[in-house]
């Protein structure tokens, strides 16, 4: 591969032999600061013992795959090439794509240029970018913006796992899990960050027709509140559902469960196999 392509970190799982493979595969897409490793505790193997073929690749910089040298000129259109060079891989229909957070602004991107047979967006960048949210922050928490710009800076070791928690975590959150992740928690991109700042307002042109849309919202979110979550649904005129006792990083935390199968619940209803 040239070097504006590095080699992408790719975790998958199969359905078990004796479950009835669905025909689309479903990619999940990590949020800032993360890697793939973030699907695979809990969420690829569940789906795929709901017959997904489900893949989770780390973008560039990111987990393991090549480029944290090139991290701050990473862009969040480079994202979209990484995400591109995995689908381009995969056999069958269009995938599913599920995005959370900064990943859910890489799968609204992707959708401007390739087709999608669904799209689920996991507590998406606002369509307003991060500067109404960083504000808000800064004002009811500041505790809370200073630790995200110290471990932006400095890295996750700086951070205090009590705020950590009642950033992107629910308060049932164990205190090992908490340990556990921030030894995997990065830098983010300097210029992806920026490009969330501006992220455009309007919605974007689709390749071919309307794609099945959903927006999942955690309601403990400290992020991304109600109101910037359904302004995401409503520039997509997606469904929306907001899921309690869960807060930004839904994936990973106490009540996971609920977030895969409203997912799954979804998809059923659209009859999207």
């Amino acid at each position: 591969m040239q070097s504006s392509d590095p080699a992408l970190e790719i975790l998958t799982s199969q359905p078990p032999a004796a479950r009835a493979a669905r025909r689309t595969p479903i990619v999940f897409v990590h949020g800032a600061f993360m890697g793939a490793w973030s699907w695979q505790p809990n969420f690829l193997d569940y789906f795929a013992s709901q017959g997904f073929h489900a893949i989770a690749p780390s973008l560039r910089g990111h987990g393991g795959s090549e480029g944290i040298e090139r991290l701050d000129s990473a862009s969040i259109n480079d994202y979209v090439n990484d995400l591109a060079t995995v689908v381009g891989e995969l056999n069958g229909p269009p995938p599913i794509l599920v995005g959370h957070s900064m990943g859910a602004l890489v799968v609204q991107r992707y959708m401007e240029r390739a087709t999608v047979s669904a799209a689920v967006l996991m507590a998406p960048v606002p369509p307003h970018g991060l500067m109404p949210s960083t504000l808000r922050m800064m004002t009811t928490d500041p505790m809370l913006y200073w630790q995200f710009g110290m471990m932006q800076f400095f890295g996750a070791g700086t951070v205090d796992s009590s705020v950590a928690q009642r950033a992107v975590f629910s308060e049932t959150t164990p205190r090992e899990d908490l340990e556990s992740y921030a030894e995997l928690v990065q830098r983010e991109s300097q210029r992806a960050l920026w490009d969330m700042n501006v992220h455009a307002r309007g919605r974007p042109r689709l390749v071919s027709g309307d794609v099945p849309m959903h927006v999942i919202a955690g309601a403990e979110d400290a992020l991304f509140n109600a109101r910037e979550t359904k302004a995401v649904a409503n520039v997509w005129d997606a469904t929306w559902e907001a899921l309690p006792g869960l807060a930004h990083a839904m994936m990973i935390e106490p009540g996971w469960e609920r977030s895969a199968d409203a997912i799954i619940e979804w998809l059923d209803s659209r009859n999207i196999d």
